[in-house]
């Protein structure tokens, strides 16, 4: 898989450079690449406790975009999903630590664990006070001796390090670390694997599955579950963190594992606020990337029960861009809508005929999502199907709302439904089409006038004509062989929709930004949608 790296051999290094140059001289690091990598503040206060922590790369921006006032006094890198040796980590000790001494937080991996243990001996032999907390968060494998350290690392980092910046001695920040980690659990869960640099893609997780309890250096989880939305993941994962939750108000943490876009991420922290399954999450840490595991596309979550004191710290501001805040989890404040915008109802009658019409013609959306969506992968962003069936599924729901008969109303209702509920251009459209449908309507025009007047309108507002490549390519024939019945008007519109594959050059819509080469053999998806439906109703 390409990614966007020189060589796997330089790639950390040339990582952390970029940060420390748009770190606003913040950061600095020592002089021993490529073997030592480590990151440290400009405003090191070497009369107050430094924290030292790190390990593998590849699960930025843990831990460099975490050094700073407030959390770490410098990270120690290792190559990707490797601990860094001895003599990084005693550099970074070194560097950073003065009389109030030095706390090493550790995530519990053998290679983490025994690296800062050395060299927190040594350090200790330079007459430096070293203490050492390993993390052991991860409640994937209850049973296992030494459960694995994660994202509830990053909760160390924040209380201990608010602590130290207000001047706390070793003692004091190693007994709150420690009290942290004693009450942390995490659980994270994933669509897919991560890529690790230079290694082929490992591919175990199957279409319509999610792996949980999977760690961050890519090791394989617990166990495959059935996914199906964002609740039910969220649920699965809760469930599991439930015993370990502890009492009292709690502090949840929602880290993207890397390869979840944002909007993912809010739908899930929307799940978890609304989901009860835990009790008292009262606040909460993102969602943000903060301890990934490449571009892993998965989440994880913590939680942690709080005092007030760790709460507090917890609140504490600090000046890295990757922190995000520790926030009450609120109600969504709504607002009432401008005057005039309110949805005009309308005024339901009935017609059994035209509400079983436009069950048919939704009906031929639902079913023709994936194709349409797959052929407009090849001309736009792949949701025509999508975009169709939406309103399709809207226009269903509200079908006994609806002016059923009375054409001219009925025209007007579908219209402001579609303005409402249909995005995109297409909504914009058919809400003109059907608004300007109602309007000839309402002068005496037939159901076939009314149509095309809607058309010519969408022509004059969107710009489009016979031969643009669009929906109209089909639409059009269509309604001019309508009066001879819906065989006749769907063979026109089959032509039409048909004849779009050929025409490599569109001159509007979405499909006029892309290269011919990838127009040439496809039908425009608007037009294809357009001959599937009078194809169906020529079947009724």
């Amino acid at each position: 898989m390409a990614q966007f790296i020189n060589s796997k051999e330089t790639l950390v290094t040339e990582a952390i450079d970029g940060v420390l140059r748009t770190a606003k001289g913040r950061l600095s690091r020592l002089d021993g690449y490529p073997h030592i990598k480590v990151v440290v503040r400009n405003d090191i206060d070497k009369s107050k406790v430094a924290l030292v922590s790190g390990g593998g790369s590849g699960h930025e921006p843990a831990h460099v975009g975490f050094v700073g006032a407030g959390m770490l006094t410098a990270a120690v890198c290792g190559d990707v999903f490797a601990s860094p040796s001895v003599d990084a980590v005693l550099a970074g000790i070194l560097a950073v630590s003065g009389p109030a001494g030095c706390l090493l937080i550790v995530k519990n991996y053998t290679g983490d664990r025994l690296n800062f243990g050395l060299a927190a001996e040594r350090a200790r032999a330079y007459g430096i006070k070293v203490s050492m907390v390993i993390v052991d968060d991860d409640i994937a494998l209850p049973d296992l001796p030494q459960a694995r350290g994660v994202a509830g690392t990053l909760f160390v980092h924040k209380i201990a390090g608010a602590l130290a910046e207000a001047g706390a001695d070793l003692d004091t920040v190693t007994a709150a670390a420690k009290r942290v980690i004693g009450n942390v659990a995490s659980l994270g869960m994933s669509l897919d694997t991560c890529t690790v640099p230079g290694s082929p893609k490992e591919a175990r997780i199957a279409e319509g599955k999610a792996e949980l309890g999977l760690g961050i250096h890519g090791e394989s989880g617990v166990e495959l579950v059935d996914f199906s939305t964002a609740a039910n993941a969220i649920a699965i994962v809760l469930e599991r963190l439930k015993p370990f939750a502890g009492d009292g108000p709690k502090v949840a943490m929602l880290n993207n594992l890397g390869g979840a876009t944002p909007l993912e991420m809010a739908v899930l922290a929307e799940e978890m606020a609304k989901s009860g399954s835990i009790p008292d999450i009262r606040y909460l840490v993102g969602p943000a990337a903060m301890m990934t595991s490449l571009d892993m596309r998965g989440f994880s979550v913590s939680v942690l029960p709080v005092n007030d004191q760790e709460l507090a710290l917890l609140q504490e501001p600090v000046a890295m861009r990757d922190w995000p805040c520790c926030c009450a989890l609120n109600a969504p404040d709504v607002l009432p809508i401008p005057d005039g915008l309110t949805p005009i109802k309308p005024i339901p009658s009935e017609d059994a005929q035209m509400g079983a019409f436009i069950t048919r013609c939704c009906d031929v959306f639902l079913e023709a999502e994936a194709d349409l969506n797959a052929l407009d992968a090849q001309s736009g962003d792949g949701d025509t199907g999508s975009t169709l069936a939406g309103a399709a599924r809207a226009l269903k729901g509200v079908l006994d709302q609806l002016p059923l008969a009375d054409s001219t109303q009925l025209y007007r209702a579908i219209a402001l439904e579609l303005s409402q509920t249909m995005g995109g251009s297409s909504g914009v459209l058919l809400a003109i089409f059907f608004s300007a449908a109602g309007d000839a309507a309402s002068s005496g025009k037939n159901h076939v006038e009314a149509l095309k007047a809607g058309l010519a309108r969408v022509q004059e507002v969107g710009g489009a004509h016979l031969g643009d490549r669009t929906m109209i390519d089909a639409l059009a024939p269509a309604l001019e062989a309508l009066p001879n019945g819906f065989a006749a008007a769907a063979a026109a519109a089959r032509k039409g929709a048909d004849h779009t594959a050929q025409i490599v050059k569109a001159k509007a819509g979405r499909a006029s930004y892309i290269s011919e080469d990838r127009l040439s053999g496809h039908n425009d998806p608007g037009a294809e949608a357009v001959a599937r439906l009078f194809e169906k109703l020529s079947q009724a």
